[in-house]
């Protein structure tokens, strides 16, 4: 199997300070800017917001019309879906999860896909991964946590040049990460729809969200180790020359005054680059971080005024300028799924409900010909695809 070539950066000029995460003020904070202004904490703005964004009423909350369709349900078998990605591809949308048995990234658990011509009729789904190793239901350990057996976890689909990848990452299913983790990429076969193994992309990591274009044309993904909660979140750079060459960065700060998990990252206008962070520690809060050189290095993470339940966003800057950023924002439990909007990708002013009423997560959001769909999950058990009219965004309003 071929290794990956990974090289670890550290950024000294950004060490000083790095500790220093700014909490929430009293006052009115300046608007956020990558260079200026990144220890503002603005992140959710308007005239409807209360002052304690935790108190935002979700019931009256502006309602997203939208069509509604379930692509797998893992019920009847008690088992799991979940890390759900979209991709558009060979002029189909293709569909990932993870798979498995019991509550969550146990023994056995592998990959599966589906596609569509229209995002709303899906095909039968299928395996996209073999099996994990000495891991499937003859084992004496499917479906348990152990560290004797492994499990595959769904990471996107990364469409480098003209080839489409699926990533999945591999490790010990004991706990969150073992020490064997690494990043496998998988590249379709169009003629059949089955996916080669190509190995090994990344050693002890796990991406949040598939890698995007840099302006140099280098590719960026965040990474956590398998030591990530005392070594902090990074982002890896490359994936040019070839898909195991990469260079990661940390950013100092995300393992000591937040548990940063599952990070978030898109481009503004300006070129500057804005991340977005889970935290563990409970704060009930999205925090932030700029870098103002394409990823190798961050300023401190700032806890925002974004409210969130602790779980797993997904965003994106639209065709029309616009950002969208999907998440659980309410901060008491994984109801209701959310849209914000947002013009400048800092600081958003329209926030509207998609769905809920259940426990709903795990979002992936997409854009095609004037739509969105947005891939998640219920109660882990299902897989589920909203479509909306971009259209539907523009006539929001937000009730004071």
């Amino acid at each position: 199997m071929r290794r990956c070539k990974l090289r670890i950066a550290i950024g000294w000029g950004l060490l000083l300070g790095c500790l220093a995460i700014t909490p929430l003020e009293a006052d009115e904070p300046a608007w956020p800017h990558p260079v200026h202004h990144p220890e503002s904490p603005l992140m959710l703005a308007g005239d409807w917001l209360p002052a304690d964004p935790h108190r935002i009423d979700f019931s009256k909350l502006p309602r997203v019309p939208s069509e509604h369709v379930v692509v797998n349900n893992a019920e009847p078998e008690m088992g799991v879906n979940q890390h759900n990605y979209l991709a558009r591809y060979g002029g189909k949308f293709w569909l990932m999860w993870s798979d498995g048995p019991g509550v969550e990234d146990r023994v056995g658990q592998r990959v599966k896909f589906a596609t569509s011509e229209d995002g709303l009729t899906w095909t039968e789904p299928r395996f996209l991964t073999p099996e994990p190793p000495h891991s499937g239901p003859a084992s004496a350990h499917y479906g348990k946590r152990s560290d004797q057996g492994s499990r595959y976890i769904s990471r996107g689909f990364w469409q480098r040049h003209s080839e489409l990848y699926a990533l999945a990452s591999l490790d010990e299913a004991a706990g969150f990460f073992g020490p064997s983790l690494e990043l496998h990429a998988f590249r379709v076969q169009l003629s059949d729809q089955t996916w080669e193994d190509m190995g090994v992309i990344a050693d002890d990591s796990i991406n949040n969200f598939p890698p995007k274009q840099l302006a140099s044309g280098q590719w960026m993904m965040s990474r956590r180790s398998h030591d990530y909660k005392t070594t902090g979140v990074q982002f890896l750079i490359g994936g040019d020359h070839a898909i195991d060459q990469w260079e990661s960065f940390p950013v100092f700060g995300t393992a000591s005054e937040l548990s940063a998990e599952e990070p978030l990252w898109w481009q503004l206008p300006d070129g500057n680059l804005v991340a977005l962070f889970r935290d563990n520690h409970r704060s009930k809060f999205i925090y932030r971080a700029f870098s103002s050189d394409q990823g190798r290095s961050w300023s401190p993470p700032v806890r925002t005024n974004f409210p969130d339940a602790t779980s797993k966003m997904h965003g994106l800057r639209l065709l029309d300028g616009r950002y969208v950023l999907v998440s659980n924002s309410n901060p008491s439990k994984r109801d209701p799924l959310t849209i914000a909007i947002s013009q400048d990708g800092m600081v958003f002013d329209k926030l509207a409900f998609l769905v809920g009423g259940r426990q709903v997560d795990y979002p992936h959001v997409m854009e095609h010909d004037g739509r969105l769909l947005i891939a998640f999950s219920s109660n882990k058990r299902t897989v589920e695809v909203l479509s909306i009219r971009l259209a539907d965004l523009d006539p929001l309003e937000m009730s004071h």
